[in-house]
């Protein structure tokens, strides 16, 4: 291979940047492995095959983004091993020599990409591999998982098609709420799990076995009993209230300092409805909502210590799927499960109370590395 073939190129440049960056010492691969990986270290033969002179593997593109935080200052060195500083901890400089770094380095995956003779199909293929199996979705081989959400009440099963077991059109999954969140983190589990069982249950109707398996659960304190139970015994500081019965009872109330702080979801109570005062929308005197707010919650399970418990919980269902999106979206999961291994790694328990913006009836996934989405934070 040509010495100036762009492959070589980034290789070259990475294997500098782990050899000659801003540290006093040589970094090894099992260290630049493990700074990146976090939780889940990198195997060594991965980063060897990014420096590789004779056949070199062009890495994807989250990982050149922790490549960027990790050599953007000497700071990330003060520990063994090295560890990844959130831009949040960053200087104003070091913000800058990161965002540099990281165009270089984009810059010449881009010219590495247009000299691979298969062309980026198949890198485009090992990294999504590789970001589905580093991500929280991925759990050990063997292990169960257990999605639950609740029904819908009966008031509202009423009056809708196919929720009667014996119409011969009957269709089950209507049972469920928060069918886009259930949808998108099905998908994604089966995709990261591929020997897991994923199952679906109804909250209210789990199993014994259930609730000893990776349980995950969707949807708030108002109508999923699973994540009532699961939020009493972990004893997060962090409480959903969900009372519908007046217009300022919902919202996330969480112990800073010693005090209250609430934190609600935004709704636009005049733009639908018309100068007239005749309502424009379905959704006329509810408000429109602008944005959600939602939690994000992971902790050892309380009823098996080799098991975990994760809540995704909106104060409405679009909240809900913006925590699940967080960490399933292939433009953002990589760098939100990056920030979590940054800030709780080897926590038993841990939450990320979250924004969630709604652009004109569209859900956007919220990018916790800015700074702008993230409301509350707690591990223990």
């Amino acid at each position: 291979m040509d010495a100036q073939d762009p492959r070589r190129l980034l290789a070259h440049r990475l294997r500098s940047l782990r050899e000659h960056g801003p540290h006093e010492r040589k970094i090894t691969q099992p260290e630049l492995a493990e700074a990146l990986g976090g939780g889940k270290p990198l195997s060594v033969p991965l980063i060897s095959s990014w420096e590789s002179q004779t056949n070199p593997r062009i890495p994807p593109l989250a990982r050149l983004d922790g490549y960027a935080a990790l050599f953007a200052t000497a700071r990330s060195f003060q520990t063994n091993p090295p560890r990844l500083l959130t831009p949040a901890d960053m200087s104003e400089a070091e913000r800058r020599a990161m965002a540099e770094l990281k165009q270089e380095l984009i810059h010449l995956r881009n010219d590495a990409l247009r000299a691979t003779p298969s062309g980026p199909a198949p890198v485009q293929a090992n990294a999504v591999v590789e970001s589905l199996g580093a991500g929280p979705w991925r759990f050990a081989d063997g292990n169960t998982i257990t999605i639950t959400c609740a029904q819908w009440p009966q008031h509202m099963l009423d009056r809708m098609p196919y929720t009667e077991v014996d119409d011969p059109d009957y269709i089950e999954l209507l049972n469920y709420s928060e069918l886009d969140a259930l949808f998108e983190l099905h998908g994604h589990l089966r995709a990261a799990n591929p020997a897991n069982q994923v199952n679906l249950r109804i909250a209210g109707k789990l199993a014994s076995d259930d609730y000893t398996s990776h349980l995950v659960s969707l949807g708030g304190v108002d109508w999923n009993s699973a994540t009532i139970s699961a939020l009493r015994k972990l004893q997060m500081p962090v409480r959903q209230v969900a009372d519908w019965s007046t217009p300022d009872g919902q919202y996330f109330d969480v112990e800073v300092n010693g005090k209250s702080v609430k934190h609600r979801a935004l709704l636009d109570m005049a733009s639908n409805w018309d100068a007239a005062g005749q309502p424009v929308s379905q959704g006329a005197g509810k408000g429109i909502l602008l944005e959600d707010v939602a939690l994000f919650a992971r902790a050892v399970s309380p009823f098996n210590r080799k098991r975990t418990v994760t809540i995704c919980s909106g104060m409405y269902g679009r909240g809900t799927y913006g925590a699940v999106r967080a960490l399933t979206d292939e433009r953002f999961r990589d760098r939100n499960a990056e920030y979590l291994r940054s800030r709780f790694n080897g926590c038993e328990a841990y939450c990320v109370l979250t924004r969630v913006p709604i652009v004109d009836g569209a859900t956007l996934t919220p990018d916790w590395t800015t700074g702008e989405y993230t409301l509350f934070e707690w591990s223990g």
